[in-house]
Order: C-alpha cells, then structure tokens, then sequence
C-alpha cells in the first residue's frame, strides 16, 4: 500500500497536493448555490460541502473559503440573508462546473451557461429549474474557523421542492431517481447507486 507522510504531503506539487486531498476524504454531495446580489445580478455556483446540520430545526452547512478575495455567493448570502440549494443532476454536470469559473460580480453564470433560472414562493434569489430537488434556504450564522481562515456557515431549511416520484412512504428522497450526482476532489463527478437500506439500527438483545 502506498503511503504519503505528514513531510511527503507538505512537499508536494500543490496542484497534486490539491488533487490528493480533496479526493482521499471520499465523495461529497454535489449543489448548485443561487444568490442575488443587491444589484440584482444572479448568481450561481457549484459547491461540494454542503452538509446536513440537524433535523429539528432543519438545518445546514457549508464552507466559505478566505473571503481574501471576492466571494460573490458569500457576500449575496450577507447582504440578502438567503440562497438556493439545488442537486446537480447527471444532466447538468458541464454547465454545473463551469460555474466554478471566475467571473466579474456582474457577469451572472447564468447567462455564461445553459442553466436556467425559476422563481418560487417569493424567494429573490433563482432556483436552478432542471434541479430536481431544491431548498429555499435562510441564512443564520457564521463561524470562522482559525486553522484555515474559511467560515462555516449556517442556514435553515425553510422550503423544500422536490418531483412527486423521488419521495418514498416514510419521507426518504431516493437520489437515485433523482439522478442526483456526487464529486469526487474538484472535478470528479459520480452518479452513484443505490445499495441498499436498512431499518433504524438497534442493540441485537433488543
């Protein structure tokens, strides 16, 4: 087995070192972020660290990195205090990366890329229409995370789209018909399959 040490990986090539650790943690869920800016541009970008938080209240995550340079997403969600969530699906993965370029704040990727932008239930900043599923998100809080100078943010699920025949009985969105995809490092994209699924674990004696 191949092994890289502490030393091994502070000596790397950084496009390599880049590679190596933004793919070794595993596959990452794969969205699409929409925002307006108080000039009225539209914004969208591709992130892959947008987690779950907790239930009740529903609530997630995601990593801003150092706001050193020009953060579009970032400051919208500021100043606008929402965002979209939206799953890249198998569909939409080329013009869902290409929003990872660096655009001017008045150039809306929207208009770089075939993806298009809908509106719902009084949200200003777009949905990506082609997504099948999307949340209406509320931001809440930041959290500066001191090792690496990015922020944590903090949202509330406030609404949530979905086509009727993703959801199951119990409330569970199958991905799979979603075609929902993940990433793999930064550029890596996966359609994954479904396994299978269990029931809620509990102690063997009970």
């Amino acid at each position: 087995m191949k092994h890289y040490s502490k030393k091994d990986i502070n000596e790397m090539n950084r496009i390599y070192r880049l590679n190596l650790i933004n793919s070794c943690t595993g596959y990452k869920s794969a969205n699409l972020i929409g925002t307006i800016s108080t000039n009225k541009i539209y914004n969208v970008a591709v992130f892959s660290s947008i987690t779950h938080l907790g239930s009740d209240p529903a609530l997630l995550t995601f990593i801003v990195r150092p706001t050193t340079v020009p953060r579009d997403t970032y400051k919208n969600i500021i100043d606008t205090k929402q965002f979209t969530v939206n799953h890249i699906n198998i569909d939409d993965i080329e013009d869902a990366h290409h929003t990872s370029a660096r655009y001017p704040e008045m150039i809306s990727e929207f208009d770089m890329t075939k993806l298009e932008k809908e509106f719902k239930d009084g949200y200003s900043a777009p949905f990506v229409k082609s997504s099948k599923i999307k949340l209406g998100c509320k931001f809440l809080n930041q959290y500066k995370i001191k090792e690496n100078n990015t922020l944590l943010m903090v949202a509330e699920i406030n609404d949530i789209f979905f086509e009727e025949n993703i959801i199951q009985k119990d409330g569970w969105l199958n991905l799979d018909t979603a075609k929902t995809v993940t990433v793999n490092g930064l550029d890596g994209y996966a359609l994954p399959k479904l396994v299978d699924r269990f029931k809620y674990a509990k102690r063997k004696n009970e």
